[in-house]
Order: C-alpha cells, then sequence, then structure tokens
C-alpha cells in the first residue's frame, strides 16, 4: 500500500521521471534494443492547415520522431533532449537517490494500470498519438490503454469549491498565437506528485509534418522552482490506433520481492 503522506516529499511519478532522466540521474546506461533501419525525416510538408476560426490545426496521428511512424528498429539512437535536470527538493532527491531503477519503474502507470494523467499521456506513452480538433474543442487518444482527454477551448478554471483531484485534472485552455496552451492544476496524487502540482502544457505545429510539444511543472512540495521541458518532436502518421487494454499487471509483487532482493545484494 502506498503511504499517502510520503507524497510530498517523494516523486517516483511517471509523469516527472522519464527513463532517460532516471538514467541521467543515477549516472548509468540505459541500454536500448536498436533494429536496422535508418530513419528517413518527413520533409516539412508545407504550412499547417488551418481551422475555420483561423487557428493552426492540430489533428491527426503523430509518432515521437521524425519520422512519421514508430522507431523502434531504428539503428540511429534517438538524440537526447537538452534540457535542464529536474530542480528536487533536497529531500526528495535523497528519496531518489535510494530507490533502485527497477523499483522507479514499477512506480509507472505503465505498470500499474493506471490513467497516465497530465502530462503523462505525453512523457510516460511509447505509443502513437491522435488528436482530433475542431475551433472549440481539443481530443486527445492514446493506444496506451485506451486513455483519453478533451479539453474545450477556451476554458476556464472551474471555481475553487467545485474542483476535484482528477487524473487529467482541471484544465484550462487559450491559444497564444499559433501555440494552444493547456494551465492543468487539480491532479490525483496517486500518480506521485504533490497536491501542489500546476502543468503547463504548449502545442504548435510548425508546419503539415511535424507536432511540437512542451511541458512546465510547478509543484513548490518537490521542486525548489519550475522547469520547463525541451520541445519535443512528433511526425505525422496515417495509421490508425489500435486496442492496447492494461492488464493491471499480476506481477508487480512478484517483481517488488525481486527488488527487495536486489537491494539486500547491494548491502
Amino acid at each position: 500500500m502506498i503511504v499517502k503522506t510520503h507524497i510530498g516529499v517523494m516523486l517516483a511519478a511517471s509523469c516527472l521521471l522519464s527513463v532517460a532522466l532516471v538514467a541521467q540521474e543515477q549516472n548509468k546506461p540505459f541500454v536500448e534494443a536498436r533494429g536496422n533501419v535508418r530513419p528517413v525525416p518527413l520533409p516539412p510538408g508545407g504550412p499547417p492547415p488551418r481551422m475555420a476560426d483561423g487557428k493552426v490545426d492540430l489533428s491527426g496521428v503523430w509518432f515521437a520522431g521524425p519520422t512519421g511512424k514508430a522507431n523502434a528498429w531504428s539503428v540511429v539512437p534517438d538524440t537526447p533532449l537538452k534540457q535542464d535536470p529536474m530542480p528536487y527538493r533536497p529531500e526528495v532527491q535523497v528519496k531518489l537517490n535510494s530507490m533502485s531503477q527497477a523499483e522507479r519503474q514499477l512506480s509507472s502507470a505503465q505498470v500499474t494500470c493506471r490513467p497516465l494523467g497530465v502530462p503523462g499521456m505525453w512523457t510516460n506513452n511509447p505509443y502513437p498519438h491522435q488528436i482530433v480538433m475542431k475551433p472549440n474543442v481539443f481530443v486527445h487518444l492514446i493506444e496506451s490503454n485506451n486513455n483519453w482527454r478533451v479539453v474545450r477551448i477556451p476554458r476556464q478554471h472551474k471555481p475553487k469549491e467545485d474542483q476535484e483531484p482528477l487524473y487529467m485534472g482541471d484544465t484550462a485552455s487559450r491559444w497564444e498565437g499559433d501555440t494552444l496552451v493547456l494551465d492543468t492544476i487539480s491532479l490525483d496524487e496517486r500518480n506521485w506528485h504533490s497536491d501542489t502540482l500546476h502543468v503547463i502544457e504548449r502545442f504548435r505545429r510548425p508546419s503539415m509534418n511535424y507536432l511540437e510539444y512542451q511541458y512546465t511543472l510547478e509543484d513548490p512540495k518537490v521542486l525548489t522552482k519550475p522547469w520547463t521541458s525541451a520541445w519535443r518532436t512528433y511526425s505525422l502518421g496515417n495509421e490508425d490506433l489500435t486496442e492496447n487494454f492494461c492488464t493491471n499487471n499480476e506481477n508487480v509483487e512478484q517483481l517488488l520481492k525481486l527488488t527487495e532482493i536486489e537491494r539486500a545484494k547491494g548491502k
């Protein structure tokens, strides 16, 4: 059982800890299986499409990287994102340093079958994304456990008394030029962050074939200051999303026992 009082001093959230960040923090190489295909980036494809109101249309099926398809078989490693380290509070960093990589992964919503939440639908999802847009609504679908999100545009936050903790939180939306901004609060703590987490996401489509995504985290109980990610690049594909259901991993308890054995060997 997760003790809720730990949440204010511990952050192992899939939404805040990508595999790359884990590897960076532990100063250990992350070994990734690669294939034998050299990726061919898509051309820009011309200007982005626009909706009836003149705003950029973000609709499409989007794959991480520049090829318009999954890069799992690429022989070329993904280029590391250039971004600052996460500025954890000292007590959080100490707790994170005490955890094995297996323990961190076992806290992931992908393993425990929780909804991925915000920004986890983008940061903890290896599958393609589908965005469906109209001038007044943004719909985000992913294969991972068929997670989905709907945001009205524009939208203000609900009054404080009407907010409740949700995996997708309470999201306000606005346009800043051609950049869609989603501002989310009231996020469920079960994805391992504190009740003060505030997420600001930015979406832009610089050309027909490319989408870019960036997010900012504010969580004073976990971070010493706000942190902004690098811009992540996604490319336009033409595949349909498929069904992908989480099985509520029956082996989690066994895996936890393995982490205990691993820890005991390290003593």
